[in-house]
């Protein structure tokens, strides 16, 4: 299942990973030996960030410099969903490896990152809170 980019274009997002910059999209193609057959074709766009931190909450953390992906977790869905089974409704998750933390290369925009600096005020050093992604941690 995917949602399409473009309707022009009719290729599907599979998946859109901000955390991780994986795009995967999808589309059907005339196939070469067979124009009268399309064949569907797989595009993952992959965006290593530079200068990603190992943990990008601490801008003191070293260079991240191994990027592992798994298609498995990118595809994962860990949302709840509601199914209805006997007129019952009841909530499932759809994966079962959710509970697994997820690693990001880069700032998911939707996620709220925090990290502490020390603040010199009157002389004295305090560390204080700061927000990351600030406009994901307060609201309008």
């Amino acid at each position: 299942a995917g949602y399409p980019r473009d309707p022009e274009d009719k290729e599907y997002v599979l998946v859109n990973n901000k955390c991780k910059c994986v795009t995967m999209t999808s589309k059907f193609v005339p196939s070469e030996e067979n124009p009268d057959e399309e064949i569907l074709v797989r595009n993952i766009r992959i965006i290593v960030p530079l200068k990603a931190r190992e943990n990008i909450s601490d801008p003191t953390s070293p260079l991240r410099t191994k990027f592992v992906y798994r298609m498995t977790d990118l595809c994962k869905k860990c949302d709840p969903i509601e199914v209805n089974l006997g007129g019952e409704s009841y909530q499932s998750q759809p994966s079962s490896s959710c509970s697994d933390p997820e690693i990001c290369y880069t700032y998911n925009r939707d996620k709220c990152y925090t990290t502490t600096l020390p603040f010199l005020y009157h002389g004295k050093v305090k560390n204080i809170p700061v927000a990351l992604t600030p406009t994901s941690c307060y609201a309008d």
